[in-house]
């Protein structure tokens, strides 16, 4: 008896001691609810890592702008860089254009690009100097999508799919907001997990 109440409590130490470390590392978070879904979002004009400028307007697609929080730091992020490479490739040519903010103080334009081209992130990725532009649109955890449409009214919040390993997907959030625009989206927000953004101050 003494045995296995020793191993039940060794066993609950290690869980909690493994939810720990992977928090520490990961930064482990989820995102809000967007304060301003249906409405206008905030504009913005950042640069990318090799000095261009972009403004929000600049990025907009012919059917909407999908905007998605990242990091090149992040191992939830980091699980997402083939995903996200794909949804850019498969939607591009439907009319979304794709940007990447990176808002992490510590992650800087010479890691951005690197990162970017080592994982085949071909859309625009820009420095969100000290996470500005996070605060304004409420922006917490990497990675975290917004998509916008035509005329830059938010109409999805939220994850890319509720899985961090792919085989475990059962929805495909981001993916089902792109498909129904031009019609009501079903779900406008889904939780956004992640790594919390490293911000300044």
């Amino acid at each position: 008896m003494h045995k296995m109440r020793s191993g039940s409590i060794l066993a609950v130490l290690a869980v909690a001691a493994a939810a720990f470390l992977a928090a520490g590392v990961a930064g482990a978070g989820e995102g809000s609810d967007a304060s301003f879904m249906g409405k206008q979002a905030p504009s913005f004009t950042l640069t990318d890592a090799h000095g261009a400028k972009h403004s929000l307007a600049d990025l907009e697609g012919q059917k909407g702008t999908v905007i998605i929080w990242v990091s090149t730091q992040c191992p939830v992020s980091n699980a997402y860089n083939g995903r996200m490479a794909a949804l850019a490739a498969a939607y591009t040519p439907k009319g979304f254009n794709f940007v990447g903010i990176n808002s992490n103080k510590a992650e800087d334009p010479a890691m951005i690009a690197s990162h970017a081209k080592e994982h085949g992130l071909d859309f625009p990725i820009l420095k969100d100097e000290g996470n500005v532009v996070a605060d304004e649109y409420g922006a917490s955890v990497t990675p975290e999508a917004y998509v916008l449409d035509p005329h830059g009214v938010l109409l999805y919040h939220g994850r890319i799919d509720d899985s961090q390993k792919e085989s475990g997907i059962t929805s495909k959030d981001l993916a089902s907001a792109l498909d129904a625009i031009g019609k009501p989206v079903p779900k406008k927000e889904a939780r956004a997990f992640g790594c919390t953004i490293k911000r300044v101050g």
